[in-house]
């Protein structure tokens, strides 16, 4: 198809994909707007591309090069912004280091991404000593504190403080133009075996993803939007999948963006009402956290727009958001697609239904967003019927999918057998082309033959009133194959009064009304203090079967 491509003329300008074009062309110009970090810092956007530029200009000086990896270890901040543009924009790889890991898997990750430089919070010092006399990779180490003395302790050579070497370098650079291709971040997946899995994305990738979220939360009316008159703070980690890739679009709108450091439930609630944040998106643990804080019994969460992923939201828990006034609905996509593939937004005719049959549409996994193409498949990577019962897997084509893994390229063969990227999530698709994810494939439980959701188990529990949290695992049983076991922690008002035999009978109850197979009225319920999670927030089934089977 060579002949067909359009005639370039040799003067004409290039124009390629890259990060510094969404800083610098944005949808909307604001350069008065502002950017808050807690209570420590309040800059504009025009103070943003200024420090964008010093720090360009601090990390050459230091001698990083194009195709090099600079590493930050800090909670959600400005700088954290500055560093999602400043650094791919100079041609070098962004690391966004996961600080929930433990110090070898952090170590691992550094050294498998041969990072070069590393930018590290006062207060991960602490992992950073366990570590140093064995990271074979750094040469640089920049300290990034809130406090003035918060490097006396370290042994870490630090080449200075980052507010005082940004201060010291100049405020021009010119960021030059390179292929969109370049790969421009990486991080790695949490797992819950092996050793964390190394991503990567390129320029083009990222920008494609801004666009194709943008469209998708720009188009509606007011549910579920995403506009320049929002007020936008994340409270999923920076370092995870670039805050689900939300501050690239929030800037690219100039919307004031607050950034919230360490997520403790008080601080979130304060920022929220003092700042007049309007657009958030976490997972739902972090939701329930601040729904039950005594802080949220007086503030007005009324126009919150919120998009829950990582984990599947309950629908007692979105019944409870919404009549808080919070238009809480669910998000879809992992480590390796970005991340968002799609959004459960309602449609208009949607929205005048009760809370309670809403909750069963925002609890969904929702529609592709554009340029996705997302299909539900059998093994033979054929579709299966859109009826809303047939269960495949969810596969994904999309242009801005992790091509591999770092270094891995047996996995990476096996993320994309058959040329579509595989989730490894079941679900059903029902004839609007709405997803539900019913379970992830390696989190089904089969009972005599039959195929129970743990997720939807773990949804019909969560409707009881004593439950504050629940988790559902496969049990091995001689008879049956294997029975549920239904991990349960109480709401702390209900412990002592209730029982695992109340709750048992609250699921075959539900059971004999037919809303729910069968199947599982073989649960077992067993009460605990607390479920395991991964450092990202999800609940960790490998850890929960490891230790209670």
């Amino acid at each position: 198809m060579s002949d067909f491509l359009i005639p370039r003329t040799p003067s004409a300008y290039d124009y390629q994909l890259l990060i510094k074009n969404l800083l610098f062309c944005p949808a909307v110009d604001n350069p008065d707007q502002e950017i808050v970090y807690r209570d420590q810092y309040r800059g504009s956007y025009r103070q943003l591309r200024e420090r964008v530029r010093r720090l360009a200009r601090l990390l050459t000086d230091l001698g990083v090069k194009p195709g090099q990896t600079v590493a930050v270890m800090d909670w959600d901040s400005h700088r954290y912004l500055e560093l999602f543009f400043a650094v791919p924009m100079i041609g070098a790889v962004l690391h966004t280091i996961n600080v929930r890991l433990s110090p070898e898997q952090i170590l691992f990750t550094i050294d498998h991404a041969e990072d070069d430089v590393l930018l590290v919070n006062s207060e991960f010092l602490p992992i950073l000593d366990q570590i140093r006399g064995r990271i074979d990779t750094v040469r640089t180490y920049i300290l990034i504190s809130d406090e003035e003395t918060g490097a006396k302790s370290s042994m870490v050579p630090f080449v200075g403080e980052y507010e005082e070497l940004l201060a010291q370098a100049a405020p021009e650079f010119e960021f030059a133009d390179f292929d969109e291709n370049t790969r421009a971040t990486t991080f790695y997946t949490t797992g819950t075996t092996g050793l964390p899995k190394g991503v990567y994305f390129s320029h083009r990738q990222l920008v494609l993803h801004t666009f194709g979220v943008l469209s998708m939360l720009s188009t509606v009316s007011d549910h579920g939007s995403f506009r320049r008159d929002d007020v936008y703070m994340p409270i999923t980690p920076m370092f995870h999948v670039h805050a689900w890739g939300m501050p690239y679009v929030a800037t690219m709108l100039g919307v004031k963006q607050v950034y919230p450091g360490r997520y403790l439930p008080e601080v979130l609630l304060e920022l929220k009402e003092k700042e007049g944040v309007t657009f958030s998106h976490c997972v739902p643990t972090i939701l329930h956290m601040m729904l039950k804080h005594p802080h949220a019994e007086r503030i007005d969460l009324k126009g919150w727009k919120l998009i829950i992923g990582g984990a599947a939201m309950s629908r007692n828990l979105c019944v409870d958001a919404l009549k808080r006034g919070i238009d809480v609905f669910t998000g879809y996509g992992m480590s390796e697609t970005c991340p968002i593939l799609t959004f459960s937004q309602l449609t208009p005719e949607m929205l005048e239904l009760p809370p309670e049959e809403q909750a069963a549409i925002r609890c969904k996994t929702g529609l592709a967003i554009p340029l996705v193409d997302l299909r539900v498949v059998d093994a033979d990577l054929k579709e299966v019927p859109r009826d809303g019962v047939t269960t495949g897997e969810v596969v994904a084509r999309a242009p801005w999918l992790t091509q591999g893994y770092l270094k891995d390229h047996k996995t990476s063969e096996r993320l994309w057998e058959g040329g579509f990227l595989h989730t490894g999530d079941v679900a059903v698709r029902d004839e609007r082309g709405y997803l539900r994810i019913t379970d992830r494939s390696k989190d089904v439980i089969k009972v005599a033959g039959e195929w129970v959701s743990s997720l939807e188990l773990e949804d019909l529990i969560a409707h009881h009133p004593a439950v504050a949290e629940v988790a559902v695992i496969g049990q091995p049983d001689e008879k049956w194959g294997e029975r549920p076991l239904a991990l349960v922690v109480l709401k702390p008002a209900a412990v002592g009064k209730s029982s695992e035999k109340e709750i048992s009978h609250y699921i075959r109850e539900t059971a004999d009304r037919g809303t729910i197979s069968k199947q599982v009225v073989l649960a077992k319920v067993k009460l605990v203090q607390a479920i395991d999670k991964t450092s990202v927030g999800k609940i960790n089934k490998v850890a929960l079967r490891e230790k209670y089977l």
